[in-house]
Formats: structure tokens, C-alpha cells, sequence
């Protein structure tokens, strides 16, 4: 939109809760019950007794409160106190102004996460974990119903899938957080491990995945409670990743890194990955 003159600046204005005064130079600024910050005393608007007052010389900001010049006493009114906020803040866009142009590539890239739940699994052929399998907590239609894989605790077994990542990633390592419960009241530790391969266009897909990286997490002695593990160590995906790639990974138990006494049910993964680009154009 175009302007006659100086376009104005938009500013993140709000305005101080009232104060009551008394023989002292020095108040605190709040909004809404909550200590404000102001830049600097010329980031404020204060009007004293229906005057309003110079910054600076009447008085000054130091961190959430206002200092005076001069003693106030309990006859004077603090009638208003405006914190204007940083003069290049907009404040809170209105709904459908901001789109992916306006938003510099520094904001678009960095760390992403993407969600893989059970039910985008399979079983592994050998040594592979149960058959997706529907767990009821409860007959009722507003509570969740759950999707779980069932990962024994005597053998290592194992679940398959397969994501292509956005071309944006940056095709280099990742990370990945287990979530799963258990029907038991047992503490032991769970430990899921993950590993990737990644094939491109006419590779052979008969190719090994790259080395595991785990991360291991107390049930909570709660039946049916969830847990979500930390997040594992940098997994590097084999295969030379390239944009376009489907990659291929492995989730197992390693049931010699852990110790609890109970199928682990697993939910789903969390996998973070790293974006270098602000689209797939």
C-alpha cells in the first residue's frame, strides 16, 4: 500500500498496568500482572499528572521499571505509560499476510522433524517383530485406540519402512526418538535402535543398511503409560544419499542393551532431519 509522506512504523504497543504512588522515584512496569521490559525511555509515552513527560530528562527505564527524576509523592497520577515496543517489531500479523516470500531462508531451513507411525511399518521377514496389532484401553469411542508393533524381550526383532525424504534435506545424518508403551508395571530400560539405506534411481535395492545408533528409556512402571526416548546419536544413512532418494530403514530392540521384562509396543519414531533449502523447487 502506498503512502503520502513517511509510511508508519507498526509497534508492539501495550500499555502498563496502572500504578499507585507514592514518595518514591522508582515503579514497576507491568502488563497484565507481568514485568515489561521496555527498550529505553524513549520507547516509552508517560503522562504525569495529565503532562506529558520528556524522556530522559523526566525520567529513564532501567530493565522493568520506571525511574523518575524527582520523588514522586502520593498526590501525584501516573495517568498512562505506553510501551511502544522495538520500532522494527509488526507486531502480530494479521491472518493470510505473511507468506513463504516474505520469510527470509535463514527461517525456512535448519532442523525438521517427520512422524512415522506404527502403522507405516512392517515386520521384517527375518527375525521380525509381531504383526500390527490393535490394543484397546479401554470401549470407548474417545479414548485412543493403538496401533502397536510388539517387540519381544527375549530376541532382538525388527520392523521395516521406507520414507523419500523432501529434497530440501540436506542429505546428511539424522536422528530418530522411539515412542512405545508396555502392558506392564515393570522399570526396565527399552533400547530401540535404528539404521538407513538409501537407494536412488536404478540402484540395486539388495544393499546393506548403515551402522545403528540407538537410544534407550525406562518404562515408566505404568501399564499402557507412553514413552518417549531421548533423541539417539547421528545415524549416517548408507548408500550415498542424493536428492530424490527412497531410503530404507531398520528398527529393532536390542534386547542386550536393555533390560525390561515386557514386550515393548512401539507407537511410532520421530525422525529430525536437516533442511538446506527453503523449498523443493
Amino acid at each position: 500500500m502506498a503512502y503520502i509522506g513517511v509510511q508508519p512504523r507498526l509497534g508492539n504497543f501495550q500499555a502498563c498496568d496502572a500504578i499507585t504512588t507514592s514518595a518514591t522515584t522508582t515503579f514497576n512496569l507491568l502488563v497484565g500482572g507481568t514485568a515489561i521490559f521496555p527498550q529505553s525511555a524513549q520507547h516509552c509515552l508517560v503522562s504525569l499528572n495529565g503532562v506529558l513527560q520528556a524522556p530522559i530528562s523526566s525520567y529513564t527505564i532501567s530493565g522493568s521499571t520506571i525511574v523518575f527524576a524527582a520523588a514522586l509523592t502520593t498526590d501525584d497520577s501516573i495517568d498512562f505509560i505506553t510501551v511502544l515496543g522495538d520500532v522494527l517489531d509488526l507486531g502480530v500479523p494479521s491472518d493470510g499476510v505473511v507468506g513463504n516470500t516474505q520469510l527470509a531462508d535463514a527461517v525456512k531451513v535448519g532442523k525438521q522433524t517427520m512422524w512415522i507411525p506404527s502403522v507405516a511399518m512392517y515386520p521384517s521377514n527375518t527375525s521380525g517383530c509381531a504383526a500390527l496389532a490393535g490394543t484397546e484401553l479401554a470401549s470407548d469411542i474417545n479414548k485412543p485406540f493403538l496401533q502397536v508393533l510388539a517387540f519381544d524381550k527375549d530376541s532382538d526383532e525388527a520392523a521395516q519402512f521406507s520414507v523419500a525424504f523432501p529434497k530440501s534435506w540436506n542429505e546428511g545424518t539424522i536422528t530418530f526418538q522411539p515412542f512405545f508403551t508396555a502392558n506392564t508395571t515393570n522399570t526396565g530400560d527399552v533400547k530401540f535402535m535404528l539404521k538407513g539405506v538409501a537407494i536412488s534411481d536404478n540402484d540395486a535395492l539388495n544393499t546393506d543398511f548403515g551402522t545403528a545408533q540407538g537410544t534407550a528409556k525406562s518404562h515408566s512402571g505404568t501399564a499402557y503409560d507412553l514413552n518417549v526416548g531421548a533423541e539417539s546419536s547421528a545415524i549416517t544413512i548408507a548408500g550415498s544419499p542424493a536428492a530424490g532418494d527412497q531410503v530404507f530403514f531398520q528398527i529393532f530392540r536390542d534386547v542386550s542393551a536393555d533390560n525390561m521384562s515386557a514386550d515393548a509396543l512401539l507407537t511410532g519414531i520421530k525422525i529430525h532431519f536437516t533442511v538446506d533449502a527453503a523449498n523443493d523447487a
